[in-house]
């Protein structure tokens, strides 16, 4: 898979205990960070003006590394969230890249802040979310290094793998954290 594309899933699952036995005894314990990022748009190009929102541009601090990150949403024929073109650097001053942001008339949208756990197992990256002013999330990111496959396969068996582990129902949003802090009301949630 190509670098630069992401594919993943965010959702909330109704037992989160028979994944977490099951990370414990089959999957590899990566650690736990402690993420704040904060989103930003260009004033000459609203970023929130679609949606459901397909940009974001990001600033994390990730237990003190810091990251900038693009990501573009592909969505698909029913307008969700697909697949994402992603695009990440470490940054070294924060203080400098935020003056560029502000005089390049940028605006601060929102923060997130949340600890995240996470596990590997297999071609997939699974993180247990605790984000402030939300919820519990399972975010499952695809890893593997097949350069052709085919997104909705892989979201399909990422579902596929929490219901076969007893997770019981699961809820699966398309808009990602910063949109469900900002327009609470606009999230749908497909229960799977």
């Amino acid at each position: 898979m190509p670098k630069d594309i992401e594919i993943e899933i965010q959702v909330n699952v109704e037992k989160i205990e028979p994944l977490l036995e099951f990370l414990t005894k089959s999957g590899q314990f990566v650690g736990e960070k402690h993420q704040v990022d904060e989103y930003f748009t260009p004033t000459h190009r609203d970023f929130l003006a679609v949606r459901p929102a397909v940009e974001w541009l990001r600033l994390r601090n990730s237990d003190g590394i810091f990251y900038f990150n693009y990501k573009n949403w592909h969505l698909d024929e029913q307008g969700k969230s697909h697949y994402c073109d992603e695009y990440e650097t470490k940054i070294d001053d924060t203080d400098q890249l935020k003056k560029i942001l502000q005089v390049l008339n940028f605006q601060s949208l929102v923060k997130v802040d949340k600890s995240r756990k996470i596990y590997l197992y297999q071609d997939y990256e699974v993180a247990i979310d605790k984000v402030a002013g939300l919820s519990d999330f399972v975010e499952i990111e695809y890893k593997g290094a097949s350069p052709a496959v085919d997104p909705k396969m892989i979201t399909n068996e990422m579902v596929k793998f929490l219901k076969d582990l007893g997770c019981g129902e699961i809820k699966r949003n398309y808009v990602g954290y910063p949109f469900q802090l900002l327009f609470p009301d606009e999230v749908k949630y497909d229960v799977l």
